[in-house]
């Protein structure tokens, strides 16, 4: 088994609090969920990771899964927690879920879908990323990843500047890990309570796979979020943050 290396943040909140961890979107770093933190810190203890080669994060030297990921984010956290996550950090929830049912009592999978795209697409990226580098996805990532980048020029900034600085060959194997990944026909074995959190106009997973992820496990909600497209959390953390607080302090309390 491949533990690829993942990085967290340090906590913010009471330390008394019920831990909730944040996990990133392909090309994106911990700042994804920046303006979602201050809203759940005060409830919860908070903790984001970075993918490998991302932000904070070593660069990965050989192949990994996504179950991979989950087992990294289960041994690097090392309790019980509550888990939100964005396309690929949704991805690892749902194998969060059905790798480690013990440790996460409640999920959110934000953007994300059972299956995402088909093998050729991915394959096709990585290749194209060991070539030509990260750079070069900028401009098609900001079509996907945002409504409107007015409405969050820094941010948005700030987010493709971390898609340009992630390391390649990490990348790449990441979308190769989401090549071969798919949960289609193992949701029904999550029987944790999961929210299917979805951009309104997502071009990636739009809101019929939230739909999908939420008939298929045992008990699930699918929520569409307006004026979002695939990092609904950066354009719209105040309707994010409102569900993820309305979901988690049902276990929380």
């Amino acid at each position: 088994m491949t533990i690829p290396p993942i990085a967290l943040t340090a906590p913010v909140g009471p330390a008394d609090a019920p831990l909730v961890v944040l996990g990133p979107s392909l090309g994106t770093s911990t700042i994804v969920w920046e303006s979602v933190v201050p809203l759940l810190s005060g409830r919860f203890r908070v903790v984001c990771w970075d993918l490998p080669g991302h932000g904070a994060a070593r660069p990965a030297t050989e192949a990994f899964e996504v179950g991979d990921l989950a087992d990294a984010v289960a041994a690097a956290v090392g309790e019980p927690f509550l888990y939100a996550g964005v396309s690929l950090g949704g991805a690892t929830g749902l194998e969060l879920l059905l790798r480690h049912p013990d440790l996460v009592p409640r999920a959110a999978i934000v953007c994300a879908s059972p299956r995402f795209a088909d093998a050729r697409t991915w394959t096709d990226r990585a290749a194209q990323v060991r070539a030509q580098g990260t750079p070069v996805l900028v401009s098609a990532s900001a079509a996907r990843w945002f409504d409107s980048v007015a409405r969050i020029p820094v941010l948005s900034g700030r987010l493709l500047h971390a898609l340009s600085d992630a390391d390649d060959e990490s990348y790449a194997l990441c979308c190769e890990a989401l090549s071969r990944w798919d949960v289609s026909d193992r949701l029904g074995a999550i029987a944790a309570p999961v929210l299917a959190v979805a951009g309104v106009h997502d071009p990636v997973s739009p809101p019929a796979h939230a739909e999908a992820i939420a008939a298929g496990v045992a008990d699930g909600l699918a929520v569409v979020v307006a004026e979002a497209s695939h990092l609904a959390p950066a354009e719209q953390p105040a309707a994010v943050a409102e569900q993820l607080i309305r979901h988690f302090e049902r276990i929380a309390r």
